[in-house]
């Protein structure tokens, strides 16, 4: 049975699987290897993500053996600011790293065997914001989401992975190390441009080959093409 990734989280998570998208490229590296299983909530914060959480887990995994690691990405809802645009998905910080803690307790009693992996927030570009909120560039809008806040909540992550012993990956800090960030790996000061999911791809894996999760320790499914006898083509599914 091929192991399997489980990725968690909103719209970043969601939209993961788009063209160009970090959840399609780790199923492209590893096809054949390992399923990938996509269980994104766009617009959802901690808040909500742990009300659900049980129902969208269901099937997720396979014939009752424990994925070998989930991904959870969530953060940027609960930092909207709570008195801007979008003030309903506002979570205070600590409540934010309590429902952090509960989602990996839940994950961790349903597959104890599981890796889970933290992803903090990426940064904000908060003048795109302004135009993707108001369609303007209006100096007297307020953008309902900073990149202060931002970094806010995933140092709160990075310390709630610490605390429990997870691997984690800081894409906050990361991201902002390339030049022109705010343009060249965001689309609209949140989501992730081609660009910004080759930067989050390149940091899982290397999270997941540092669990020994890579494509050197794992077997392919099911015979390869150059080894099957072209004069017996059958005989090597022969069981």
């Amino acid at each position: 049975m091929r192991p399997r990734l489980v990725l968690f989280g909103a719209s970043l998570t969601e939209q993961s699987f788009a063209s160009g998208g970090w959840g399609a490229a780790l199923a492209d590296h590893f096809a054949r290897q390992a399923d990938v299983v996509l269980r994104g909530l766009s617009g959802y914060n901690t808040r909500w993500a742990l009300k659900v959480l049980g129902r969208a887990m269901e099937g997720a995994a396979a014939g009752g053996a424990d994925p070998a690691a989930v991904t959870v990405l969530l953060g940027s809802n609960d930092a909207s600011l709570p008195d801007r645009a979008e003030p309903h998905l506002h979570v205070p910080l600590a409540e934010y790293q309590d429902n952090l803690r509960a989602i990996c307790a839940h994950l961790k009693n349903k597959w104890p065997s599981a890796a889970i992996i933290l992803i903090t927030p990426p940064p904000i570009y908060e003048a795109a914001r302004i135009r993707h909120i108001y369609g303007d560039n209006d100096p007297s809008r307020q953008p309902e989401r900073t990149n202060e806040a931002a970094g806010t909540y995933a140092q709160a992550c990075i310390a709630v992975a610490k605390e429990l012993d997870q691997p984690f990956v800081d894409i906050w800090t990361h991201m902002q190390q390339f030049p022109d960030w705010q343009t060249s790996a965001l689309c609209d000061g949140l989501h992730f441009t081609p660009f910004g999911n080759k930067i989050l791809f390149d940091e899982v894996l290397k999270t997941l080959e540092s669990i020994g999760f890579n494509k050197q320790s794992l077997p392919s499914d099911l015979p390869l093409y150059h080894e099957i006898d072209p004069k017996d083509p059958l005989k090597v599914f022969e069981i």
